[in-house]
């Protein structure tokens, strides 16, 4: 072959040899171009993804903020105010749990239950001081109106005038009675100092406290008697057993008085013939004298704080009060149980019992007090430093 041929093929070849490299190189960039497409395909599905599940988180908080200001916040705040124990609540997303946002809630609700229980311990002690400043004063009042009125009775002879009085003194002593209670639930005792006396005269003492003392048939006579330190307080707590029974049954119908001697102590019950009650009425009775713990915040208006005052003195004192449905005339019965402890030695036959310093005698037909020993007994007492009632030193005869 001449050179000239081989010039011409040689020529012929290198365009083919440059083709075929630029055709690999084109396949190579484009097979490039492929990975980064999807490379970039493969991203923005996950920016959506993520996207996604960032709306998802966001819709979730702002639900979760709702359900915190509408639910679990009003929830602690009506469990603190009735006294139940705070509770903060579950999360509405599960998904939270242990994020800074749950964890900020949890603060939130800490730091408000924390603020709202001092807010209503201190609102409690305000309401108790005030209730016991109030209470002593009054008491004190009464203590004089007390003096005043005894001594008038003592030294009247005019029948229509001793008439007149009688009620008033009757209405001071239900006053009085009720002042009591309300100074007990405040965190006062009755201090009023006594002689043991027989738990007979305690119910009377009881009965003359009470607006329908005449539809009350007290027990028969017992040889069973009070110490003295217990005869205050169980005759304030029987006073306020005996006037709820009166008040809610037919002011036609007896309020009957039974003692049963037992091994263990005495049971005062208290049968009245009104129409019972339901079962939450019971069952809040039966809360309010089992004496646990309550506050005077916790009223309602109009108040009812009788059965709270006798659970406070049962708690205190040691005997023990509750009611059911087994009145012997169909209504309901209170039974007060007072334990041995309560209970005192008969004096001895020969030894002349001083004159009970229960309360003043059950209101009969009006009369001058025949014996003065009777009439010191129903003069008021002195008011301590505590604003506890002091009985004055009992003359010998």
């Amino acid at each position: 072959m001449s050179p000239l041929i081989n010039d011409v093929l040689l020529w012929t070849n290198i365009p083919l040899s440059v083709v075929a490299g630029a055709a690999l190189h084109y396949r190579a960039r484009v097979r490039t171009a492929d990975r980064k497409a999807a490379d970039s395909d493969r991203k923005a599905e996950n920016a959506s993804a993520e996207l996604d599940q960032a709306v998802k988180r966001i819709a979730a908080r702002e639900e979760e903020a709702r359900h915190f200001a509408e639910s679990r916040l009003p929830a602690l705040v009506y469990a603190l105010q009735h006294g139940t124990p705070p509770g903060y609540g579950a999360l509405l997303h599960l998904e939270l749990r242990g994020t800074l946002t749950a964890a900020a809630y949890e603060s939130v609700l800490k730091q408000v239950a924390g603020l709202l229980e001092d807010a209503s311990k201190q609102a409690e002690e305000t309401a108790r001081s005030t209730v016991r400043a109030t209470v002593k004063s009054v008491q004190a009042l009464l203590y004089e109106q007390q003096i005043a009125i005894t001594r008038l009775l003592d030294s009247e002879d005019d029948q229509r005038l001793l008439a007149l009085l009688q009620p008033v003194d009757h209405t001071g002593n239900q006053l009085l009675r009720r002042l009591l209670v309300l100074g007990v639930i405040a965190g006062t005792w009755p201090g009023r100092q006594s002689s043991n006396v027989p738990v007979v005269d305690a119910v009377r003492g009881a009965m003359s406290r009470i607006r329908d003392y005449q539809r009350v048939r007290p027990p028969r006579p017992s040889h069973l008697y009070l110490a003295g330190r217990y005869v205050e307080p169980v005759v304030l707590a029987l006073a306020e057993l005996l006037d709820n029974a009166a008040r809610h049954s037919p002011p036609s119908t007896p309020v009957e008085v039974h003692l049963i001697t037992g091994a263990q102590g005495v049971s005062i019950e208290i049968h009245d013939a009104g129409a019972g009650m339901s079962i939450e009425a019971e069952m809040q009775a039966r809360r309010r004298l089992s004496g646990d713990e309550f506050r005077l915040t916790d009223l309602r208006n109009p108040p009812s704080f009788g059965h709270l005052g006798v659970g406070a003195l049962a708690r205190q004192y040691g005997f023990r009060v509750h009611l059911d449905d087994r009145s012997v005339h169909g209504g309901t019965r209170a039974v007060m149980f007072l334990p041995q402890a309560l209970l005192a030695e008969a004096p001895p036959p020969d030894e002349t019992a001083p004159a009970p310093q229960v309360a003043p005698a059950v209101p009969a037909a009006p009369s001058r007090p025949a014996d003065p020993a009777a009439a010191d007994a129903a003069s008021p007492y002195e008011i301590t430093h505590d604003g506890l009632a002091k009985r004055r030193p009992q003359q010998s005869a």
